[in-house]
Formats: structure tokens, C-alpha cells, sequence
């Protein structure tokens, strides 16, 4: 499949689906934990608005700016030639013009209404997975998740960051959480479309190494994963509610784990993909439910 040139009408939802939204409303989730983990009490109302919305805009135009840079690549797999740049409902200098709008405006949000700190990690997030992620650490090295994982990793600091204007302990640990969280859960999607990413080039673990290789890499970094859910509890940070949420859903996913190695079915992988997306989901609002109950 190539990529379609003939022009078709954008509509509004080309430009919603260009942001990523599920993957920003996640990112969204863990950047208001990390707001209201900062302080006792509540968080400003005006920073948990205007920051929200700031670390949002610009992580839409990072998702905006991989559309872009990944359109050929995406054209090739069946998950993604419907985006709208593949198919030609956006040109690419639309898609640069939206980008660069809607991260603008997120970064004068976090200047001028939140703090520089904030503003110029968001920066750094998105320069870091826009650019040096999609750009060149995805083609260039079967570890590329792992390495470019730091970028995704980042809204909870972000987060955290925006209240306080400083970067702590906690906000630390919890990227440190998403960061090992990362490569167990993009690992098994690329299992699951290792014959797609085999198409186009990308070096993805399951395509360079096998997948057995990358099962074994999946199980190491849900053991890691397990072990660093429990710092937030072991540093003070959150009591045992946490934990024991903590252990139950860390059991849960490398139950996942071990069934992909040794019991896998053709949707295995995708069910490890899928409960890995419920797993950081849970596990930070367990963060939250604790913080405000005990």
C-alpha cells in the first residue's frame, strides 16, 4: 500500500485524530497525579486548568509532528494508512502549520500562566519524542523505545513541575515508573504487528531479534516495573493501599507477561498491549486514591 496523494477534505476530526488523543488523555491522567501528589491539599485551580491544557497542546503537536514524520511509514501498516496524512485528507504543510500552532500556544500558556520550569521540560518532552524519538532513535536502533521512553515518561514531572517550580524526589520516581512501564507495553504491540514493522524498515526488538528475545526482554521489564511501582510506598510517598494496588496489578501484568513466553494464542499480545494501558491507568489513581485517603 502507498501513500495516497489525491486531495480530500480535511474535517476537524482529522486534525483531533492527528493529536493522539487516547495517548494524551493518558498522559493527561498521570500529569494531574503528579499535580495533586506535589502538594497536601489541592492544586490552584488555574494551574490544574492552564497546565493541563498547556502540556496537552504540546504533546498534540508532538503527536501531530510523528503523523507527520511517520506518513510513509504508516501508509505501509494496517493500524495506521487511515491516518489522515496517508490518505491525503492533510497535506503535510497543514500538518506542520497545526503543529507548530497548537505548540505554540501550549508553550505561551505554561510561560506566561504556569512557570518557565514547566514550560521548558514540556519543550524538552517534546523535542525529545518529536524529533530525536520519531526522528531518528525509531530507525536507528532496535532499542529505540527504551532509549525514547524518557520523553513519554516525563508528564507527571511536567505535572508536578507546574505546581511546585521544581523538580522532586516524587516527580522522579514517578517518571522513573512510566519509563520502565514503556518498553513491556510497546513490546507487546510490536509483537503483535512484528509482520507490519517488518514491512517498513523500522527495527523494532520482535523483527531484529526475534520474538523470543523480546519476550524475555518483556518479562525482565515487568520484574523492573514491579519492583519500582513499590518506591512510591517504600519512599514515603503513599501507604499501603497503594502498595497492595500496586502488587495486585504488577501480578496481573506479568501473569500477562509469562503467558505471552510460554502459553501465547494470536491475541495474546494484544491483550498483554491492552491490560498494560489499564495497569498505569489504575496504578496512578491508586497513587491518588491513596494520597487523599490515608
Amino acid at each position: 500500500m502507498t501513500e495516497i496523494t489525491s486531495q480530500q477534505s480535511a474535517s476537524w476530526r482529522d486534525y483531533y485524530e492527528m493529536c493522539k488523543p487516547r495517548v494524551v488523555m493518558l498522559m493527561i491522567l498521570t500529569s494531574v497525579v503528579g499535580m495533586l501528589l506535589a502538594v497536601p491539599g489541592m492544586v490552584p485551580l488555574d494551574v490544574l486548568i492552564l497546565g493541563n491544557l498547556g502540556i496537552a497542546l504540546v504533546a498534540g503537536s508532538g503527536a501531530a509532528v510523528n503523523h507527520l514524520i511517520d506518513r510513509k511509514v504508516d501508509s505501509l501498516m494496517k493500524r495506521t494508512h487511515n491516518r489522515p496524512l496517508p490518505q491525503g485528507r492533510v497535506e503535510p504543510l497543514h500538518a506542520i502549520l497545526f503543529a507548530t500552532l497548537i505548540g505554540v500556544i501550549g508553550m505561551a500558556i505554561l510561560l506566561f500562566w504556569v512557570n518557565p520550569l514547566c514550560a521548558w521540560l514540556t519543550l524538552a518532552s517534546f523535542v525529545g519524542y518529536a524529533f530525536i524519538y520519531t526522528g531518528y532513535l525509531k530507525r536507528a536502533t532496535p532499542q529505540n523505545i527504551v532509549i525514547g521512553g524518557l520523553s513519554g515518561a516525563m508528564p507527571p514531572l511536567l505535572g508536578w513541575a507546574a505546581v511546585t517550580g521544581t523538580i522532586d524526589p516524587g516527580a522522579l520516581i514517578l517518571v522513573l515508573i512510566i519509563f520502565a512501564w514503556t518498553p513491556p507495553h510497546f513490546w507487546a504491540l510490536a509483537i503483535h504487528r512484528k509482520d507490519e514493522y517488518a514491512k517498513t524498515g523500522i527495527p523494532m526488538l520482535p523483527v531484529t531479534h526475534g520474538e523470543f528475545v523480546t519476550k524475555v526482554h518483556i518479562i525482565i521489564y515487568t520484574v523492573i516495573l514491579v519492583l519500582v511501582s513499590t518506591f512510591p510506598y517504600l519512599s514515603g510517598m503513599s501507604g499501603m493501599l497503594y502498595l497492595l494496588a500496586a502488587l495486585a496489578l504488577g501480578a496481573i501484568f506479568m501473569a500477562w507477561s509469562l503467558a505471552l513466553m510460554f502459553r501465547p494464542t494470536p491475541r495474546t499480545a494484544m491483550e498483554t498491549f491492552k491490560y498494560s494501558i489499564v495497569y498505569l491507568a489504575v496504578l496512578f489513581v491508586a497513587l491518588l486514591t491513596d494520597h487523599y485517603l490515608f
